[in-house]
């Protein structure tokens, strides 16, 4: 740097300054050319990623639109606000129903007697048993915790659904007692153990007690189940929510005494406005696509990415998506978009929709615009039942042949049921395996069945009030067979349903015996020729086996053989949700593109250093010839100095000579 610095002294001309000027031109026109490119790069970049992300957009609404139960929209009014209800789309159907609330929900509260303090009066000792519904807990009252307001902590303690406070009523403290949850099921019930030896009396702990032979505590208020009426029929539920009752609809009561009228209609207008959603960010995607590639009249310029291959591409997808017929509508009543009244803008290339040309085809042909939007297969026989399609099943026609019909798993008794069989302790408890996962005890109740069948009703009634069976999603059906003997009948099907008897209490009284049942079997058939595999009543193929791979049909009745065709439809919305999954994802074109664009950012970054490295080169190759040059021309006129001084000297000389 010292001789930068000092560059210039021996000539005045070949300065730092001007070895700044000459670095500064050698570097302009690349550096110049690399900014551009650079800007250009990462505009097109930001480009990109504009449109990935209105591309991205179309895929909700198409998801949406994809499903069918979308595209079946109702809609349930109360002509009393008392009587609220919801519908679910994917279970309702179109109805009228009258609903008569006779009694509401409530829980129960219960209260003790009067005492006259609620931390220093004792109240006795020994343990209580708090019940309420089907949680059950004893707490111990000692020396501790008797008194009211401890025997209160010591209940809201429990956790058992049950909270307890205590009441200031001006002349004395009582304890009050009540039930979380409404429902008589969900009923307190308190039994103690006195530690005074008696614990039904009113003295001590025992003044606590209520279950069903003591009620020392007084019910304030009574718990209640819901009862409503449905068209006439009696529904009792343990809350005012009232579900399981028309499919589809539940119901939240706030009064009683009243009726509503419920109406059920389908909502066109639902499904319209989710088509709707698919059009506006269609036409959002065309809008984003005009700014980026379109032409500007005004400017004369075109969008940055005019002429680019990537937006043509994804437009000419689109539109032949868009516009074409649907593979196996051919023959319907709706084949395309323009059939539910979606058109195409020839002059924005962006689509209209006339909601009332979809609203009529919604309500005459709503399986084909189903079809039209969603995936969809049509069965020839009414008991096979499309359930699903792989990633690459395609569109077409295929034959089903069935060689096993689907079996449940069963066990029977060794001996016929007899009429009159007396129930007792000695003989009220069985216990079964259900599907080689839940075990299921039963109590019979006690007494005399008249009839074989009485009593296969009375095991039929525990099972279905089990709650392991019922927390599993799985039953049993119970029935005499041919011989009149028990039998025990999974309602799954296939290989993993089974019903075993592990212990039953004097067998010989309901003519059973230990056993482990015979195993039901899986559906086994082809699916368009191709030998598919079973699982239940569900016959499907594996990925890789021909244009159906991936197809999955449920097949009921026991019938073998052929079983008709199936026609499985892609829907527009489901094959717009692949593309667009296609053209945003990792190996689409725009992710290729802008690939490409970000290698460009990081060579463009490389030829930067390798300008600075030339560049770092080009100032030292001035330098040192500058360096060279100034020194030679300070010699020089070092020598010019010499020469003129003695010139300069020869001249007086040369005058006194003269």
């Amino acid at each position: 740097m010292a001789g930068i610095s000092s560059l210039g002294i021996g000539s005045g001309v070949l300065s730092s300054d001007l070895v700044d000027q000459l670095v500064s031109a050698e570097r302009k026109p690349t550096e110049s050319r690399l900014d551009f490119r650079a800007q250009r790069t990462e505009a097109l970049l930001s480009a990109y990623g504009t449109l990935r992300s209105a591309v991205t957009e179309l895929r909700l609404p198409m998801r949406q639109l994809s499903a069918p139960d979308n595209l079946t929209a109702f809609s349930a009014t109360s002509s009393n606000e008392e009587v609220a209800v919801t519908v679910d789309d994917s279970k309702a159907s179109r109805g009228t129903y009258t609903v008569q609330v006779d009694s509401l929900a409530q829980s129960q509260s219960l209260a003790s007697g009067v005492f006259s303090d609620k931390d220093s009066t004792t109240i006795g000792t020994g343990v209580l048993t708090l019940r309420a519904g089907t949680e059950t807990k004893s707490i111990t009252i000692d020396g501790s915790n008797n008194t009211l307001q401890g025997l209160a902590n010591e209940i809201n303690d429990a956790g058992i659904g049950v909270t307890a406070g205590v009441i200031d009523t001006g002349s004395g403290f009582r304890l009050v007692m009540s039930a979380e949850e409404t429902g008589t099921a969900n009923a307190i019930s308190v039994t103690v153990s006195d530690d005074d030896g008696n614990s039904a009396d009113s003295v001590g702990l025992s003044q606590f007690a209520f279950d069903t032979s003591t009620k020392n505590l007084t019910e304030t208020i009574a718990a209640k189940d819901a009862v409503v009426q449905v068209n006439g029929i009696q529904i009792t539920r343990s809350t005012n929510s009232i579900e399981n009752v028309i499919d589809g609809l539940s119901f939240d009561l706030t009064a009683e005494g009243v009726t509503s009228t419920i109406k059920v209609e389908q909502d066109f207008g639902a499904v319209a406005d989710r088509v709707q959603g698919f059009v506006d960010k269609f036409n959002n995607l065309q809008s984003t696509i005009s700014g980026l590639a379109g032409f500007n009249a005004e400017t004369g310029q075109g969008g940055i990415l005019s002429g680019d291959s990537t937006v043509r591409g994804i437009q000419n997808q689109l539109r032949s998506l868009l516009t074409g017929v649907v593979p196996g509508l051919e023959n319907a009543s709706v084949r395309s978009l323009a059939d539910v009244g979606i058109t195409t803008n020839f002059e924005t290339g962006g689509l209209e929709l006339d909601r009332a040309k979809l609203e009529e085809q919604l309500k005459n042909n709503p399986d084909d615009v189903t079809a039209l939007f969603a995936e969809q297969g049509r069965a020839t026989d009414s008991q096979v039942e499309f359930v699903r399609s792989g990633l690459n099943t395609k569109p077409g026609t295929y034959a089903i042949d069935v060689t096993q019909a689907a079996t449940r798993g069963t066990v029977s008794g060794t001996s016929p049921l007899a009429d009159n069989v007396t129930i007792d302790a000695s003989n009220d408890q069985l216990t079964l395996q259900v599907d080689g996962e839940t075990s299921v005890s039963l109590t019979l109740t006690a007494g005399t069945y008249s009839t074989a069948q009485d009593l296969a009703d009375e095991i039929q009634a525990q099972i279905s009030a089990n709650a392991a069976l019922s927390a599993a999603g799985r039953s049993v059906q119970v029935s005499l067979d041919g011989s009149g003997a028990l039998s025990f009948t999974s309602s799954k099907y296939g290989s993993e349903s089974n019903v075993a008897i592990t212990s039953v209490e004097d067998g010989a009284a309901l003519g059973l015996s230990v056993a482990t049942g015979v195993a039901g079997q899986d559906v086994a058939g082809t699916i368009g020729g191709q030998t598919a595999k079973g699982d239940g009543q569900v016959l499907f193929l594996d990925s890789g086996v021909g244009d159906a791979d991936g197809l999955q049909v449920r097949v009921t009745g026991d019938q073998t053989g052929s079983r008709g065709n199936i026609t499985f439809i892609e829907g527009i919305a489901e094959k717009a949700v692949d593309l667009v999954t296609s053209i945003v994802g990792a190996d689409g074109s725009i992710n290729s593109r802008t690939e490409g664009l970000t290698n460009d950012l990081e060579r463009i970054q490389e030829d930067r250093v390798r300008l600075d490295e030339r560049i770092a080169a080009y100032r030292e190759r001035l330098v040192s010839q500058f360096t060279a040059a100034d020194s030679l021309i300070s010699q020089l006129n070092s020598t010019q100095d010499f020469v003129s001084q003695q010139l300069a000297a020869l001249a007086p000389q040369n005058n006194r000579d003269n």
